[in-house]
């Protein structure tokens, strides 16, 4: 039982800003936007932490809660309630930015060995926006950057390769003569090198743009069985992540896309991670 995972949330507020002092004003506002106003701005952050390990035989488990809870707090002493370009040494020559930040708190828990293997860490700056980082990217200077969404759609699922009899037994009311709706939750994940210069791996801005350009507009208040994407295929979960990849690969500005998410219903996720060659999986050494 040496691969147990657990994870453990924990809340911090701070306050930061965008800024790069190499550039002058017109390229921060340009590059950060209102993230780069002098005064600065607050999340309520929530970290996500993995560990590893054995089951200890005697007491059940990985590692104690309690302990693992005051190690956490002890480490974002430094961070909960402060400025973290003014308060903090760890952003004196690099930007406070999700994934420099979930990068600084790897680097200060992967230093408590009581708290077993670090598996991975994910840092929540709003609801639909959180980085993560492992030691593989963290020996690459990367990181995974999750932008959320949502739009809403209607579709009714029909294969065309299969009699009624066996749409009905594969889709059941899904298949019924009339459409049917959802609110569907996107999640978009790029990954790769943190810029040094800007912090990022990818300009958030500018993959909202992109993914409003070439996937709401496209899908949120229509009916997906009009859709051309979906005129050979049934417009499934799995189809629609499938379809979205397509819509978006090789269109990041920076970083590269790495999966796509899709949420029909809370009880149901769908995920694509495109189709690669081992060369290709080598996305930071590019």
């Amino acid at each position: 039982m040496d691969n147990v995972r657990l994870t453990k949330r924990i809340e911090f507020s701070a306050s930061h800003r965008y800024h790069n002092p190499q550039w002058d004003e017109a390229r921060n506002r340009a590059v950060f936007g209102a993230c780069n106003r002098p005064a600065g701005h607050g999340h309520n952050y929530l970290l996500d932490v993995t560990i590893r390990g054995a089951v200890s035989p005697d007491t059940g488990m990985v590692v104690n809660l309690f302990d693992l809870k005051q190690i956490l707090l002890q480490v974002l002493m430094e961070f909960d309630h402060k400025h973290l370009n003014l308060d903090t040494p760890y952003f004196k020559n690099i930007i406070p930015t999700t994934e420099n930040i979930a990068s600084v708190l790897w680097s200060l828990l992967a230093t408590r060995p009581e708290i077993s293997t670090l598996e991975s860490i994910r840092l929540y700056e709003e609801d639909d926006l959180y980085a993560e980082v492992n030691q593989d990217l963290i020996d690459q200077g990367a990181a995974l950057i999750t932008r959320g969404y949502h739009f809403s759609s209607a579709h009714r699922v029909s294969a065309d390769r299969v009699g009624e009899a066996e749409n009905q037994r594969l889709f059941g009311n899904c298949h019924s003569a009339s459409l049917h709706g959802h609110n569907y939750d996107l999640s978009v994940t790029v990954g790769g090198p943190i810029d040094p210069e800007s912090g990022m791996v990818t300009d958030i801005t500018a993959l909202d743009h992109l993914v409003q350009s070439h996937v709401l507009a496209r899908f949120d208040a229509r009916n997906l069985n009009e859709d051309e994407l979906f005129s050979k295929a049934p417009s499934t979960g799995e189809n629609l992540s499938r379809s979205i990849w397509g819509l978006l690969t090789g269109q990041v500005a920076a970083g590269r896309l790495e999966k796509i998410g899709i949420s029909e219903t809370p009880e149901r996720l769908f995920e694509y991670c495109g189709e690669r060659s081992e060369v290709e999986h080598q996305l930071f050494n590019k």
